[in-house]
């Protein structure tokens, strides 16, 4: 034998409703007219003194000036300059981080054309891979060592 759950489903809650709602109506029209009246009377009594159903309704609310929370501001003004204000100083700080990030790139660029120009090496050098491993090196590193190895100790 198996154990069933007590609980109904909203289906079958439904339909027993709709039964014994049926054999109550069924069951009303043999009542007398004075029976009728008081059930009545007692239906209506506790339909007036039950209590209203709760209704959710959802209201904006905006963080004022001071941070609490409130379903309207007073001062309509201040609370648009209170977000516009940062908006315009993130949107004027974003501009300028952007040039000067152009105008250093520019001066980079600009100061590498200058050191081709004045430079005795020609410009090929520089596309060719052993002469950049040389100059992350450095010119003068591998002639020190061997200046210093080749000299006489004392």
């Amino acid at each position: 034998m198996k154990h069933r759950d007590e609980t109904l489903t909203q289906l079958e809650a439904d339909q027993f409703g709709r039964a014994s709602a049926a054999l109550l109506s069924q069951s009303a029209q043999s009542l007398p007219a004075g029976i009728k009246d008081r059930l009545h009377a007692a239906r209506m009594k506790a339909l007036a003194v039950r209590k209203p159903e709760k209704i959710l309704v959802q209201k904006p609310v905006f963080a004022g000036f001071a941070g609490n929370w409130s379903p309207r501001s007073s001062n309509g003004v201040w609370d648009t300059v209170g977000w516009v204000a940062p908006l315009v100083v993130l949107v004027f700080g974003l501009i300028g981080i952007a040039q000067w990030q152009d105008e250093s790139r520019i001066n980079d660029i600009a100061e590498v054309d200058a050191a081709l120009l004045t430079d005795d090496v020609p410009p090929d050098a520089y596309a060719d891979s052993g002469f950049m491993a040389f100059l992350k090196n450095g010119p003068l590193s591998d002639s020190q060592d061997s200046t210093s190895s080749l000299a006489p100790s004392k």
